[in-house]
């Protein structure tokens, strides 16, 4: 049982990355008698690493973003300039080799706070839809408005499977029109547009 969750995982992910194909393969070489099964997730670790000019531009502008708990951040200072690192701690979820799909929960989340107006967004309670490939969030700590966040471009991922885990890293993560419209409006500015690169993703999951 445990071999078949491993290849699960291995399949959902693969396939997810290589648009099916992988998944379809695997399928092929299973007897038809071992259905894939969900798998479900037991934690793991999701990291969103902004890009320089983001980090950089943000700070210029007073706009401080701060990583609401049991998230965490860290400031690095590169040659081409500062990025921030949030990483937050996966709750739970499952992934779904066929028909492909699942999704991935998360605890914690990120304050943007504008240092000269006081104004200020939060968005937490993390979830990435494999299905839909991007993440959502919980906009003010309202269950009831949960919003589309970030787009996931996963044509560059990079993934490594384990015997109980699975990492994808080197996932493209753009800003969506709800969350710009959203970040404007709260915080007076117009920095944020749809299909801004804020940087990229790494996803650890257990299983």
């Amino acid at each position: 049982m445990r071999a078949f969750k491993r290849l699960a995982a291995v399949t959902a992910i693969a396939g997810l990355l290589a648009g099916g194909t992988a998944a379809s393969a695997s399928a092929a070489t299973r007897p038809a008698t071992q259905p894939l099964a969900r798998v479900h997730l037991t934690g793991g670790t999701t990291a969103v690493t902004t890009s320089s000019a983001i980090a950089e531009t943000l700070l210029k502008n007073g706009i401080v973003p701060i990583a609401v708990a049991p998230g965490q951040e860290s400031l690095t200072l590169g040659h081409s300039g500062p990025a921030v690192r949030f990483t937050f701690p996966v709750t739970g979820g499952h992934l779904n080799p066929k028909p492909l799909g699942g999704k991935i929960n998360h605890a914690g989340g990120i304050l943007f706070i504008d240092l000269s107006t006081g104004k200020q967004i939060e968005v937490s309670s993390f979830t990435i839809s494999l299905v839909q490939q991007n993440l959502t969030g919980i906009v003010n700590g309202n269950p009831k408005e949960r919003a589309p966040l970030f787009h996931l471009n996963l044509s560059h991922a990079q993934v490594a499977v384990g015997k109980h885990s699975a990492t994808a890293a080197n996932i493209g993560v753009t800003l969506t029109s709800t969350a710009a419209s959203a970040l404007n409006s709260a915080l007076g500015t117009s920095l944020f547009t749809a299909g801004l690169a804020l940087g990229t993703a790494q996803t650890a999951v257990r299983f």
